[in-house]
């Protein structure tokens, strides 16, 4: 009875262990899977491996962080990406980058990564960051964060950045995956494509359809 019991309980680890994995990108199995760019419609959850005698250095490089992102937006804020896309060495690796540039009051509104924590420094400036959890608890946590300061956003979470001061404000964000995506909250709801019929967001949100009219116009 014990074995039994020892080997079901390995067995019920495993199948932990398996799942936790799943739920990330996935693991090396050699030193690097370059990402083909010649077989973007080759998908294995990740992209296809490049052949080993055509990797270059190159394909392990950006270059264009030190250029500001242009803030002349609704918003007032600019992401400059650097994941697969990229950078095709980034293949398999579990991890990108982010700069984002806030022009004095910029705003990188409510949005998730459904695939990615985030770890994010201020490089410039000063912002009011926060993060709310899952529910029933809604609980939102903030902080002011200065030139220096870290904050982390759990992955999957809502959270947002706001540059409250006059000067603008740069921040540098890794995240934990080659391609972490991003979901606006805004432009999901009120800007898909085709549009969340008004009656059901009236009534998700509360509000009349009038007032969900004029929200899906701004997008």
């Amino acid at each position: 009875m014990a074995i039994r019991m020892a080997i079901l309980a390995a067995a019920l680890l495993a199948l932990a262990l398996s799942h936790g994995a799943m739920a990330s990108d996935p693991s090396l199995l050699q030193d690097f899977c370059v990402a083909d760019k010649l077989s973007q419609g080759i998908y294995v959850n990740g992209l296809a491996c490049k052949d080993a005698k055509d990797i270059v250095a190159e394909d392990f490089f950006f270059s264009g962080l030190h250029m500001a992102g242009n803030t002349s937006n609704k918003q007032g804020a600019a992401v400059t990406a650097v994941n697969v896309a990229q950078i095709p060495g980034l293949n398999t690796m579990g991890i990108s980058l982010v700069r984002i540039d806030y022009a004095p009051y910029g705003l990188n509104p409510h949005h998730t990564h459904p695939r990615s924590t985030e770890i994010l420094t201020v490089l410039e400036g000063s912002l009011y960051v926060g993060f709310v959890t899952s529910n029933p608890d809604n609980k939102m946590f903030t902080k002011v964060l200065h030139k220096g300061d870290v904050f982390v956003f759990p992955k999957g979470l809502i959270h947002f950045q706001f540059n409250y001061g006059p000067t603008p404000a740069v921040v540098l964000a890794a995240l934990s995956s080659q391609n972490p995506g991003v979901i606006t909250i805004a432009n999901s709801v009120f800007g898909s494509t085709p549009s969340i019929p008004n009656a059901i967001l009236a009534k998700a949100f509360q509000v009349e359809k009038e007032t969900v009219d004029m929200m899906q116009a701004q997008f």
